[in-house]
C-alpha cells in the first residue's frame, strides 16, 4: 500500500469529524424524528467511511469527538447522552471496519455492515433496557413495553440506511480522497471496483428502510 504521511490521515480524521458533525447538527435542526425522541442522522454512515479507508481506530477517534461536540453544544440528554452516542456510533463503525480490514473486497464491507448493524441494534436495546429509565425518568417496565415495538424498528432503519449509505457513496469518496493524496492505493482493492448489482442492492436496501420507517412511524 501506497504510504500516506501522518499529517494528511490526522487532516483526514479532522475533515470526516467535522462532517459528522454537520450531519449532526442538520439532524437536530431539521429532524428526522422515529417515535418522540428518536432521531435520525447519517453521520455513522462518515464515520464508518473514515473506519474502511483509515482504519477502526479513526472511526472510534471520530465518534468520541462527535459525540463529544453534540455533548456541549446541542445535546439535552448529558453525560449519559454522550456515552449512548459514543457506544452506538463506534460498535457500528468499528466492528465494520475490523471486518473490512481482514476482508477487503466488496463481500468484507457487506459483512462488516450487516454484523456491525446485528451488534449496534443489540447493543442499543440493552442499553435503552439498562439507562434510559434513569435519565427519561420512567420505570423501567415502561421502557422494557417500548423495546420491540419503538427501539428496535429504530435501530434497525437507522443501521440500514447508515449502511445503503456507505455503499452508495464509499466509492466516489475514496476516489476522491485518493486523488488528493489522503489515501494510499491498495492493491487488489476490489471494493473500489463500480459494481451495479451493490449500487442496486443499496438503493432497494434504503428504499426499504425508508418505506419502513413512513410505516411504522
Amino acid at each position: 500500500m501506497e504510504k500516506i504521511s501522518r499529517t494528511r490521515k490526522i487532516t483526514l480524521i479532522g475533515m470526516l469529524a467535522a462532517l459528522a458533525y454537520l450531519f449532526t447538527l442538520i439532524g437536530h435542526f431539521v429532524p428526522i424524528t422515529f417515535g418522540d425522541f428518536l432521531r435520525y442522522d447519517p453521520k455513522d454512515a462518515i464515520i464508518v467511511m473514515a473506519g474502511f479507508s483509515i482504519g477502526p481506530l479513526a472511526a472510534l477517534i471520530i465518534s468520541v469527538i462527535v459525540s463529544f461536540l453534540e455533548l456541549i453544544t446541542i445535546s439535552t440528554t448529558g453525560i449519559i447522552g454522550f456515552f449512548m452516542n459514543v457506544i452506538s456510533s463506534a460498535s457500528f463503525a468499528c466492528v465494520s471496519a475490523l471486518i473490512y480490514k481482514k476482508i477487503k473486497k466488496v463481500s468484507g464491507a457487506v459483512i462488516g455492515l450487516t454484523v456491525s448493524s446485528l451488534v449496534t441494534v443489540a447493543l442499543m436495546l440493552l442499553w435503552n433496557y439498562i439507562v434510559t429509565p434513569f435519565y427519561m425518568d420512567v420505570p423501567r417496565n415502561v421502557i422494557a413495553s417500548m423495546l420491540l415495538p419503538v427501539f428496535l424498528p429504530f435501530n434497525v432503519i437507522k443501521c440500514g440506511l447508515n449502511s445503503a449509505l456507505v455503499m452508495i457513496i464509499y466509492k466516489p469518496f475514496v476516489t476522491a480522497m485518493r486523488g488528493a493524496g489522503f489515501i494510499g492505493r491498495p492493491k487488489g482493492d476490489k471494493a473500489m471496483r463500480f459494481n451495479p448489482l451493490v449500487l442496486i442492492f443499496s438503493l432497494a436496501l434504503m428504499a426499504v428502510m425508508i418505506a419502513l420507517f413512513i410505516i411504522l412511524k
